[in-house]
C-alpha cells in the first residue's frame, strides 16, 4: 500500500491544515450543499464505526480460444491486450490436455478433469465492503464504499470496528437507501492500521460510561465522549473570549507554591525526598513480598482476564475456560496476599516535623497549587484584571460525582473591584457560556438531547435569559429553616457551611434557577476574604446552579494589612510563607475582588451528565489514575 498522501486537485474542499485530508465535517455539513460535492475526488480518514460486507455474484470464466498447435505459447509480442495469470493458464489448456494423452490418461475423464481445474488457480469472489467512518471532527460518520474487485483489501483487514483508514475516492449518492445524503467510492487505499479485535475494548456495544473510564485512552473514540470533547473545546474557548473581549489579561500562575491559599485544604506534597528514600531502601521495582513485583500480578491479571474473556466469546471447549478461570483464581489470590503483606508493613512518611527539606529539590516545603488566586493578586494589583486557567489540585479522599483530586478552574482578578462586582462578573460569565454553547455546539448538542438529557437546552436556554437572585447566607438559613417538606441529613445550624443537599433545595427546589449566596461566616472561608464591619462574616459568595451545585465561588479580598495579618494568626500560618502577599498591603494597596468558576463543572452541566469523571479527559481520583 502506497504511504504517501497524493495531492488531490479540483475539489471545493480546504484539506485539513498540514496535510491532504480532508476532515469530515466540511462534507457532512448540514442543508443541501453536500449534493454540491457529486463528483468531487478527497482523501479522507478515520475510524471504522460499523460495517458490513456484500459478496458479489462471481464472473462467469472466459472462454477458451480455439486449440492451435502454432498458438500453444503465444508470442508477447503478437498483442497488446493485458492478460491476467488465469486467463493464461486458461489458452494453455489444449498444451495440458496434450500432456496427459502422452502420460496414458484420457482428457475427458473426472479424474483428469479434476486435476485440470486443480491447476488453474480460483481467486476469491469479489465483495463491496461498507464502512462508516468518523474522525472527530463531527457526530455523523461517512459511508466509505469499496470494491475488492478495484481496491484489493480483505475483511479482515478492514471490517473490524476501531481500524483505522485513510482512503482517496470520489464523492457520490448514496448507493442504498438509508440515512446516508453522500458516499465516498474509493479508489486507493493509502493507510489501514488493524486493531487486535480480542482487546479492543470498543467491539462490544455500547459500553457504559462507568464502564469507559478504564480505558480514557481509547474512549474519546465513541460518539458520547467525542462530544463531550468537543464541547469543553468550545467552553474552553468561549472562557477565553469572554475575558479577552473584557479588557482582562491571560496569567498563567505556578501549580507548584509554597502557600496554601486557602489555609485549611488538603494538598499534594511535592518533594523528592521519598524517592530517594525509596532507592536506597530496595531495589527499583522489586517489592519486599517475597520479591515479587505487585505490578507484575496486576498485568498477569489483566492478561489472564483477556484470555478468559477470549474463551468465552470464542465458544472454547470447557476445559480450557476452566483450566483459565483456575488460573485467574488464583493469581488474584496472590495479589491479595501481596497486598495484605504490603497493607501490614510500618507506613514510611515524610513528616516535615521530622525531616528537614533544606535538602529536597527547592529546599522547602512546596505544594501543588489550590488556587491561584493569591498570585493572581500581584498581578492584578500591576495590570488591573487579569484571569488565569489552569488545573487546581485537592487531596481529598471523598468519594463524589462533582469532586475529584485535579480538577481546571477559570480564575479572575479584579483591582479596584468590591465584592458587587465580583458577582455581576461571575452572573455575566456563567451567561456568556450557556449561550455560546447553544449558538456554537448545535450538532453536538442536538446528539446529547437525544441521548443524554432531553432538557438540557431548555436549561441552558433559561439560565442564559434569566435574573437570578441574591441571597444572604443569614436568608438562606431562614428559608432552610422553614422547610418542613423534606428532612435533611444535617443539621442545620448558622455558622456552619451548606451542605450539597442544602444548596440543591434553594437551587432546584425553592428558586428553580441559579442564585447567588453572599456574606458567609468567616470560619467557613479563607483567610484571605475581606472581614465584613459585623466582624462575623466575610465578603464572600457562592453561585448555586439547579442540578450541579456550586459552579462560581468568589470574594472581595481582604485590602487591609492589619486584617489580613490579623486573620493569618487566626489561622496559624506561617507568617514567612506570606510575607510577599502581605507586601501587597504594604505598598500600593487597593480593594480588589475575585472568583473561580468551576470549568469541569461547567462542562458537566452542558453535557446534561452527573458525574464529573465522565467530562475531564484523563481524571485523577482517590486510588485511580489509570495513565
Amino acid at each position: 500500500m502506497e504511504s504517501q498522501e497524493p495531492q488531490v486537485k479540483n475539489s471545493p474542499l480546504m484539506p485539513s491544515m498540514y496535510t491532504n485530508r480532508v476532515a469530515l465535517k466540511t462534507i457532512l455539513k448540514s442543508g443541501d450543499g453536500e449534493t454540491g460535492l457529486i463528483g468531487t475526488t478527497v482523501v479522507v480518514g478515520g475510524w471504522v464505526k460499523s460495517s458490513k460486507e456484500v459478496k458479489k455474484e462471481p464472473l462467469p470464466p472466459p472462454q477458451s480460444p480455439p486449440p492451435a498447435a502454432a498458438d500453444a505459447f503465444p508470442a508477447a509480442s503478437h498483442g497488446t491486450k493485458d492478460v491476467n495469470c488465469v486467463e493464461i493458464l486458461q489458452s494453455r489448456i489444449p498444451f495440458f490436455r496434450t500432456i496427459i494423452r502422452v502420460l496414458g490418461g484420457s482428457a475427458s475423464s473426472p479424474a483428469v478433469r479434476q486435476k485440470l481445474e486443480s491447476l488453474i488457480p480460483k481467486p476469491p469472489p469479489p465483495s463491496i465492503f461498507f464502512l462508516d467512518i468518523n474522525d472527530g471532527s463531527c457526530v455523523s460518520s461517512l459511508r466509505v464504499v469499496i470494491d475488492s474487485a478495484i481496491v484489493p483489501v480483505s475483511a479482515g483487514q478492514i471490517l473490524p470496528t476501531g481500524t483505522c483508514i485513510l482512503a482517496q475516492g470520489v464523492l457520490g449518492n448514496p448507493s442504498a437507501l438509508g440515512k446516508q445524503t453522500i458516499e465516498l467510492t474509493v479508489e486507493k487505499i493509502l493507510h489501514v492500521g488493524t486493531v487486535e479485535q480480542d482487546k479492543y475494548p470498543l467491539s462490544r456495544k455500547r459500553l457504559p460510561l462507568d464502564s469507559l473510564r478504564d480505558y480514557p485512552h481509547i474512549r474519546p473514540r465513541t460518539t458520547t465522549v467525542a462530544s463531550i470533547a468537543r464541547i469543553r473545546n468550545t467552553l474552553d474557548f468561549a472562557s477565553h473570549t469572554f475575558f479577552q473581549n473584557r479588557g482582562f489579561l491571560h496569567v498563567q500562575v505556578p501549580i507548584m507554591t509554597t502557600t496554601d491559599p486557602e489555609g485549611f485544604s488538603e494538598k499534594f506534597q511535592v518533594t523528592t525526598l521519598l524517592g530517594e528514600t525509596s532507592k536506597k531502601e530496595s531495589p527499583v521495582g522489586v517489592s519486599d513480598a517475597d520479591g515479587v513485583n505487585p505490578e507484575t500480578v496486576k498485568a498477569a491479571i489483566q492478561e489472564k482476564s483477556s484470555l478468559v474473556e477470549q474463551l468465552k466469546r470464542s465458544d472454547s471447549n470447557r476445559e480450557a475456560l476452566a483450566a483459565a478461570v483456575q488460573d485467574l483464581k488464583k493469581t488474584n489470590e496472590l495479589a491479595q496476599q501481596i497486598e495484605t503483606r504490603e497493607k501490614s508493613k510500618p507506613v514510611t512518611a515524610v513528616k516535615p516535623d521530622l525531616v528537614s527539606f533544606n535538602a529536597d529539590f527547592f529546599g522547602r516545603q512546596i505544594y501543588l497549587t489550590v488556587s491561584g488566586r493569591l498570585h493572581l493578586e500581584s498581578y492584578a494589583c500591576a495590570l488591573g484584571h487579569v484571569y488565569s486557567f489552569g488545573p487546581r489540585f485537592r487531596a481529598d479522599k471523598t468519594v463524589s460525582a462533582k469532586h475529584v483530586a485535579e480538577m481546571w478552574t477559570v480564575e479572575a482578578e479584579m483591582a479596584f473591584a468590591q465584592l458587587e462586582d465580583a458577582m455581576k462578573c461571575a452572573e455575566d460569565c456563567f451567561k456568556f457560556l450557556c449561550r455560546w454553547i447553544l449558538d456554537n455546539c448545535s450538532e453536538d448538542m442536538k446528539f446529547v438531547l437525544k441521548r443524554i438529557d432531553k432538557t438540557v437546552a431548555h436549561r441552558l436556554e433559561y439560565m442564559a435569559s434569566s435574573s437570578y437572585d441574591r441571597i444572604s447566607y443569614r436568608e438562606a438559613v431562614e428559608i432552610l429553616r422553614k422547610v418542613t417538606d423534606k428532612a435533611f441529613e444535617t443539621q442545620l445550624q448558622w455558622g456552619v457551611p451548606l451542605t450539597d443537599e442544602h444548596l440543591s433545595y434553594l437551587a432546584d427546589d425553592h428558586y428553580r434557577r441559579p442564585v447567588i449566596i453572599y456574606d458567609y461566616p468567616k470560619a467557613v472561608k479563607p483567610f484571605y476574604v475581606r472581614l465584613n464591619d459585623d466582624g462575623k462574616t466575610v465578603a464572600a459568595f457562592e453561585m448555586v446552579v439547579p442540578k450541579i451545585g456550586t459552579v462560581i465561588i468568589g470574594s472581595q479580598n481582604e485590602e487591609r494589612f492589619d486584617m489580613l495579618n490579623a486573620r493569618i494568626k487566626e489561622f496559624d500560618l506561617s507568617k514567612d510563607q506570606y510575607e510577599w502577599y502581605l507586601d501587597l498591603r504594604r505598598h500600593g494597596t487597593v480593594k480588589h475582588s475575585g472568583l473561580n468558576l468551576g470549568f469541569d463543572l461547567m462542562v458537566l452541566l452542558a453535557t446534561g451528565l452527573t458525574d464529573v469523571r465522565d467530562v475531564i479527559p484523563f481524571t485523577r481520583t482517590h486510588g485511580k489514575a489509570n495513565n
